[in-house]
């Protein structure tokens, strides 16, 4: 009875033990361990990589990011663009017939539409007058200078840029004799004796300033400037001024640096050239209502002269980051006194650099109500986009 009941117990005890036995051999979980332990290296090795790509791929597009936004910042600094005269490539070379400045065909002006902007220093330019009528500036500046053993009228900035072939005539006047011909063409659908086209086909009606800048002596050099227009004169194609009312043509002449103005004036009957009048002269109070009382004569109006001009550093002075309130009311007086004249208001050696001070300030002087930009970089100004 005893040995039978021991027996059970050792027989359940050997049963408890058989039930608890591991399904796995002790070389079976370490196989396992291993395969786990791979899989995780495996996984972090994964993990690892993905994570250098995405770092890596991060960083190169940062890069790409920087370098879009340095190279805008520089084109934007130094006015970086393509060149707006490609189209001129071949002008003055040989076999072109423009090798003596001769006039280049004018269908390139078909799409042009006007701007505000005034051509400083025209001359300057790869082509000079067409590259600023290609822009849409409605103001070219030539630099004018006579000497005693010729009739001509050089053009250059100074005495070392002047040469035989560059004269008023050959870069302006017989230019714009071909130009506004050929807008106004002989044939059985137009046939105008007095021709009506301007220079742009997009604003027929719009005048072209030349602006005239007497280098040397005025009272010598104005009458041959005055001699040299009578192309444009013969065919009533220079804004004039007769017995007091302003007749506006095609080219509107205005003469600025050493013309006299007195010897301007002296023709009180009929006028041709228009004076560049001092806006400096001209300030008014902003803030000061204007009164029937002030209607007094003025000595520079829309008779006499057409622009009215200052040097922008010099009146103003300078600009860091933008004008100041007291300058602001110095243009906004210079402004008042001038379109009480029915002048034209330009300011001239505006900052140039950088070109975001520069865009801020053509902007405020627009919204000021300056009525034209004088602009070296022409692209610029006429796209508009300050």
């Amino acid at each position: 009875m005893w040995l039978e009941k021991s027996r059970r117990v050792h027989l359940a005890d050997k049963v408890s033990e058989e039930s608890y036995e591991p399904f796995l051999s002790a070389k079976e979980l370490e196989e396992a361990d291993e395969r786990i332990v791979g899989i995780s290296r495996s996984s972090r090795r994964v993990a690892k990589y993905f994570t250098c790509g995405t770092l890596w791929g991060s960083t190169f597009l940062v890069s790409l990011l920087l370098i879009s936004i340095i190279l805008s910042i520089v084109r934007s600094l130094w006015g970086i663009e393509d060149d707006p005269d490609s189209i001129f490539a071949n002008w003055g070379k040989h076999g072109t017939e423009t090798e003596n400045l001769a006039w280049y065909p004018t269908d390139f002006l078909r799409d042009v539409t006007p701007v505000s902007c005034h051509s400083h220093n025209d001359y300057w330019r790869r082509v000079p007058l067409f590259s600023a009528l290609h822009a849409g500036c409605i103001g070219v500046e030539a630099d004018v200078w006579l000497f005693d053993n010729s009739s001509h009228l050089y053009v250059g900035h100074d005495r070392a840029a002047l040469t035989p072939h560059r004269t008023f005539q050959s870069l302006y006047v017989n230019p714009l004799v071909d130009i506004i011909s050929q807008n106004n063409p002989k044939t059985p659908f137009y046939n105008e004796t007095d021709a009506l086209r301007g220079v742009f086909d997009t604003d027929p009606d719009q005048t072209l300033v030349l602006l005239v800048d007497l280098k040397t002596d005025g009272a010598k050099t104005f009458p041959q400037v005055e001699a040299q227009l009578e192309p444009l004169r013969a065919r009533n194609w220079l804004t004039s001024v007769e017995d007091g009312v302003v007749h506006k043509r095609h080219i509107t002449v205005i003469a600025t640096g050493r013309t006299p103005f007195d010897m301007l004036m002296q023709n009180s009957t009929y006028r041709d050239i228009f004076f560049d009048a001092p806006l400096n002269e001209l300030y008014e109070d902003p803030d000061t209502p204007e009164t029937s009382e002030d209607d007094e004569p003025f000595v520079y109006n829309s008779t006499n002269s057409w622009y009215a001009s200052v040097n922008f550093f010099r009146t103003i002075g300078s600009v860091w980051t933008h004008l100041s309130e007291e300058q602001l009311q110095l243009i906004r007086g210079q402004i008042k006194g001038a379109h009480r004249r029915g002048l034209k208001v330009r300011y001239w050696n505006t900052p140039a650099w950088p070109i975001s001070l520069r865009n801020r300030i053509w902007h405020t002087l627009m919204a000021e109500g300056a009525d034209i930009l004088n602009v070296d970089d022409l692209k610029a100004a006429t796209r508009r986009r300050w």
